[in-house]
């Protein structure tokens, strides 16, 4: 019986990893102009930590957990979002002593048990940033901002900006009791999940994607016109800071997000490439989480976005990434005593700073010389029994019909090439 990879997750392949590595130079990169330092965290938590603070309620903690027993007894969770480990890690390492705020930036695999579809993996990577510490609606354009000079930088176009408020605990104590005012008559024409989020977090039902719910609360009533002077006065002041760096957004009353830690702020970076499945970065504010962990009361703001879908995004809009750059050297060999020479040359090379490669395979000249052409390398060198004797060798241009004698040394080898290069 054949082994394959489990439902839901997918291999990274030689060939396609460059992709990977340009969407995460990039990032990193954005992330360091913007004054964020990589965190990183396990890739599993005690179970506890999601369930108080992702939100017991919320479909990950209910449907979505890789939960199980280790063998000492304890919960363990694979984490199916980044934001709560940072906030225990912030936490537990007391970084709320340092100087605020903390900007950190993650790029990790996460893990959620979910349907399988185009760009949702149940094994996906997330990139995602937090600053924690600031309560200003400045902090909340650095974040958007950043995210949207990346997508920028990426070529990416045709994307939406779309914000919200979905308030605090003080305005949304009243829109609640509004809200199942609204929502009592019609639980009958709700689905299993939204007549449960009733009772827990009705705000969630504004979110359901079952067609049947969505027609049963037309005109129901939108945090948005119930939110405090505090939250609108915030929501305001993130308007200005976005019209202020000439990002345009649309204000979507309709965006409550997916977990329960969420205030304020809330917004979602969308495309209309990949279907149904068009948000490619999601985040928001979450004003309490750091307290509802164990932490003192300290605000802060994040985004997080699965980088298979933002690949996907790539892909739809047709957006080429290049190639890493190909080996400098292919080293041909023939006959037994070449072969050895070969490797050791080779590992010479390396050692000086060339990138090059030589036969493992025992291939005839003609399939090596096929093989280097394959691997798209700039020079090849023959090695045979005349060049050892005479400790010298031919290095033929790849890219034209260019050859240089060289001597059998590899730093005289590195120095011709380089030199080529920099032509």
């Amino acid at each position: 019986m054949e082994i394959k990879a489990p439902r839901g997750t997918r291999d990274v392949l030689p060939e396609e990893s460059y992709k990977w590595h340009y969407v995460e130079d990039m990032f990193r990169k954005v992330c360091s102009q913007f004054g964020y330092r990589e965190i990183r965290t396990p890739i599993f938590e005690d179970t506890e930590l999601f369930q108080r603070g992702v939100g017991e309620t919320t479909d990950v903690v209910q449907k979505e957990m890789y939960t199980f027993n280790d063998r000492g007894g304890r919960s363990i969770t694979l984490k199916p979002e980044v934001t709560a480990p940072v906030v225990r890690a912030y936490i537990e390492h007391k970084l709320y002593a340092d100087v605020q705020p903390v900007k950190a930036y993650y790029a990790t695999p996460c893990f959620r048990y979910e349907r399988p579809q185009s760009g949702r993996l149940r094994a996906f990577h997330q990139f995602g940033i937090e600053i924690i510490g600031s309560p200003f609606a400045s902090a909340d354009a650095d974040v958007i901002s950043l995210a949207m000079l990346f997508f920028q930088r990426l070529g990416l176009k045709n994307l939406e900006l779309r914000i919200n408020s979905v308030g605090c605990p003080k305005c949304r104590k009243e829109y609640g009791q509004r809200l199942r005012e609204f929502l009592k008559e019609r639980l009958p024409q709700l689905c299993e999940t939204c007549n449960t989020r009733y009772d827990t977090n009705p705000m969630r039902i504004i979110d359901c994607k079952e067609e049947k719910c969505k027609k049963a609360v037309e005109g129901i009533p939108l945090m948005l016109d119930y939110v405090c002077d505090e939250c609108r006065d915030h929501f305001e002041s993130l308007k200005e800071y976005l019209g202020s760096m000439g990002l345009r957004y649309i204000v979507d009353p309709t965006i409550v997000r997916g977990l329960d830690y969420y205030t304020k702020t809330a917004f979602e970076i969308v495309s209309r490439d990949i279907g149904s499945q068009g948000t490619v970065c999601g985040g928001g504010r979450y004003d309490g989480l750091v307290e509802e962990c164990g932490g003192p009361p300290t605000p802060g703001i994040g985004f997080g976005l699965g980088i298979e879908r933002l690949l996907l995004t790539l892909e739809s809009q047709g957006i080429e990434i290049q190639k890493e750059e190909s080996l400098d050297l292919f080293l041909a060999n023939i006959g037994e005593a070449a072969a050895k020479k070969a490797v050791s040359m080779v590992y010479a090379l390396r050692a000086a700073g060339i990138a090059a490669e030589c036969d493992h395979m025992g291939r005839s000249l003609r399939a090596q010389m096929k093989y280097a052409d394959r691997l798209g390398v700039k020079y090849t060198m023959v090695l045979g029994d005349d060049e050892l004797e005479k400790g010298v060798a031919v290095l033929k241009d790849m890219a034209g019909d260019g050859v240089t004698q060289v001597e059998l040394d590899a730093e005289k080898i590195g120095q011709t090439i380089m030199t080529k290069k920099g032509e």
